[in-house]
Order: structure tokens, then C-alpha cells, then sequence
């Protein structure tokens, strides 16, 4: 077993580290108020990254689920924002497109991603429906030559800034999990409307989307058949994308806090010298680095997709470690920590996204407990412990 970074995966993250300390970090706080990193962007854009998730062939650079969970990491040590919007580019939606729409939309999307020109949000949660998928109302139904999508979409990214969407709907109102599909729609489409609004504790602006008989041509339908398998099997990506956001806001907050540790002094000699402090930082140190281990484990495993189970341990597991780490953080920093001018804030606030989207820690907890019941094998643990 070798756990470490090839030399292409070295240079790409120090790259990225240096782009996201030197430019990405500073406007940080700038971001909180709602307003889309439009700069970051560009300059992630610049140094290729945002095409990380497309496939040679249309112009990106087809890496990994490791390598964009590692771009990631590094982009949110410096700022939450800005790493949300990234996940946007390189995530399901993206992907989706990349393995399952017609060569057509392939060919007229997927270029633009890579430079930034083409801005894709994926529509999913519904006002009664986030994780309850197979009771969806959202539907489309397929008359003649056309599509016509009618439904709502709610806590949908970056609705003000995409120019598609990518929308998980019934088609033909074919009830049950059999009867998901996916369409893409274009945000200028009649019948599209945004219809409510969201700003967020970490910063970002959520939206409802409602669809009014909004036609769209056939090859809109990206996926018809299969779509619920097809759907999880997707998200299975983001569910290893979502933790790297979080181990990046945990690392990023732990270098804040070992750095104030070094600097802040107290009966005349640096905090970071009483046990106490010592203490704090060693915890943290350790569930980084657990997260760390299962997170990338879980991101190798990906062919395309990650598998499920080893991607839901994932997901619970740095979640949760985030909130624990870059809460301590704050704790080191005392009453300065609860201030806006100091980052450990900012990293606490988006950390508390991480066990809400992309699945539940309810929800994974459950997926993972099914599995164990029913496959654990009889004679205990067998190689690396997977069954």
C-alpha cells in the first residue's frame, strides 16, 4: 500500500495552495454577504482546475475523484465560498453530463465548463423531498419532439450564475423510483422562474426554482431509463467532493489555530505551551488525519464513482470532524475566535453545511447500517476490514 501523492498530484496541490494563499484567501470575508467569487473563479479558471471533471476529448483535463477531492481541500483552507462554488464545476452535475447526456449536449457544454463560460447547477432537493428522491413531483413529460417540465426545485447553488441546469425529475409522471430521469434546462427558458431566496450562515445563497411548462427540446433528456440508479451512483462522487470541502476547512482551521497558539502569550510565554493548548491540538491533529485516510481510501476506490458505502463512511466522518475541529479552533482563540476578523469563524460556519448536503448523516448512518446487517461476514473483519 502506498499513501503517498504521485509527483503530478505534489505539483497540482502546491499549485493550488499557492493560488488559494495568495489571491483566493485575502477576499474570503469579502464572500459572506452572498456575492459569487467571481475573481476566485477566474483564477482557479487560469490555472485549469476547472475542468478537472470533464474528459479530454471536450477540453478538460479528466482527473480523478482523488485528484479533485485534493484541489478541493486545498481551495477550502483558504475559503469556503469559493470551494462550494468550485464543487459546482467539478461535481455532479458535471459529471453527469460527462457520462450519461447525449454527445450532442456533450459537445455543446462541456468546453465552456472548462474555461468557466458554461455555469451548471444541479436541481434536487424539493420543498417536501430532499433525501425521500422517489417521491418526487417535479415531472416532465415527453410530448412529440419536446419535453415540457413543470415542478419546484429549493436550496439550489448558484441560481443567479448558472447558465443550465441539470434537473432530476419523474418522466411521464411514471411513479415510484422507476420513474426518475434527468433533464437539462436552460435558465432562459420561458416558464423558468426563481421564486425564493436563501442566504446561508457560511456565506452562500441558496434559491427555489419553479418550473411552468417549460419546453425543451428532446435531446434535453439526459437520462430516461435507470434513472435512480443512475442518480445515487452519480452522487456518490459528491459524497466524496462534500468531505473534502470539509477536511479543507478543518486543515485551514487547525493552521489558524497552531499559528495563534505560537503567537498569543499569556502569563508570559506563548499559550501553545500549556498543556491544555498542546492537548487541543493533538486531538484535532488526529481526527484531521483519520479523515484524511478514509477520505482518500474512499475517493480511490471511484471507477468512475466512488463505492457507496466506503464514500457514506467518508462523508459521516469528516462532516462531523469538521464541526469538532474547527469549533476548537474558535475555543483557542478565545473571544477573538468569535469574531469576524479572524478565519476560524468562517471556517466553523461552513463546516456546519457539510452533515446537511449531499445526504444526511442520518441517512448514511442507515445506508451503512443496512450493510452490515445484511453482509458483514460471520467470521469478523477479513484484509482492510471492507465486506
Amino acid at each position: 500500500m502506498d499513501f503517498q501523492l504521485t509527483a503530478d498530484q505534489r505539483e497540482m496541490v502546491n499549485t493550488v495552495r499557492a493560488v488559494t494563499q495568495e489571491k483566493i484567501k485575502p477576499r474570503s470575508l469579502q464572500y459572506m454577504d452572498g456575492s459569487f467569487p467571481w475573481d476566485s473563479m477566474k483564477d482557479l479558471a487560469s490555472i485549469g482546475v476547472l475542468g478537472m471533471a470533464v474528459p479530454e476529448e471536450y477540453g478538460g483535463s479528466g482527473l480523478s475523484v482523488l485528484d479533485t477531492a485534493l484541489v478541493l481541500e486545498e481551495v477550502a483552507k483558504g475559503c469556503y465560498v469559493t470551494a462550494m462554488a468550485l464543487m459546482g464545476e467539478v461535481g455532479v452535475q458535471v459529471r453527469i453530463i460527462s457520462t450519461y447526456a447525449p454527445e450532442a449536449i456533450k459537445q455543446r457544454i462541456l468546453p465552456g465548463v472548462c474555461t468557466g463560460e458554461n455555469m451548471l447547477a444541479v436541481c434536487m432537493t424539493e420543498p417536501h423531498a430532499g433525501t425521500d428522491v422517489a417521491n418526487y413531483r417535479t415531472n416532465t413529460d415527453i410530448v412529440g419532439d419536446k419535453l415540457v417540465l413543470n415542478g419546484t426545485k429549493t436550496l439550489i447553488s448558484r441560481v443567479d450564475e448558472a447558465q443550465m441546469f441539470v434537473v432530476f425529475t419523474r418522466i411521464n409522471k411514471q411513479p415510484g423510483r422507476e420513474g426518475i430521469g434527468c433533464v437539462l434546462i436552460e435558465r432562459d427558458t420561458p416558464g423558468f422562474q426563481c421564486t425564493a431566496r436563501y442566504h446561508t450562515m457560511g456565506g452562500e445563497n441558496l434559491a427555489e426554482i419553479t418550473f411552468e411548462n417549460c419546453e425543451l427540446p428532446l435531446e434535453n433528456l439526459v437520462i430516461r431509463e435507470d434513472g435512480f440508479r443512475r442518480l445515487l451512483t452519480a452522487f456518490n462522487t459528491q459524497r466524496c467532493l462534500n468531505p473534502s470541502v470539509s477536511l479543507g476547512l478543518a486543515e485551514g482551521a487547525f493552521e489558524e489555530a497552531v499559528k495563534y497558539c505560537r503567537d498569543r502569550t499569556a502569563f508570559k510565554r506563548p499559550i501553545g505551551e500549556f498543556q491544555g493548548m498542546r492537548w487541543k491540538l493533538a486531538e484535532m491533529y488526529r481526527d484531521i488525519e483519520i479523515g484524511r485516510s478514509i477520505l482518500y481510501r474512499a475517493c480511490a476506490t471511484a471507477n468512475p464513482f466512488p463505492d457507496p458505502y466506503q464514500a457514506a463512511l467518508a462523508k459521516m466522518y469528516c462532516n462531523e470532524m469538521a464541526i469538532r475541529v474547527t469549533s476548537e479552533a474558535i475555543q483557542v482563540h478565545g473571544g477573538y475566535g468569535f469574531t469576524d476578523e479572524y478565519p476560524v469563524s468562517r471556517f466553523y460556519r461552513g463546516a456546519r453545511y457539510g452533515t446537511l448536503g449531499g445526504g444526511t448523516t442520518e441517512t448514511l448512518k442507515e445506508l451503512v447500517g443496512k450493510k452490515i446487517m445484511a453482509d458483514f461476514p460471520h467470521d469478523g473483519f477479513l484484509g482492510m476490514g471492507s465486506f
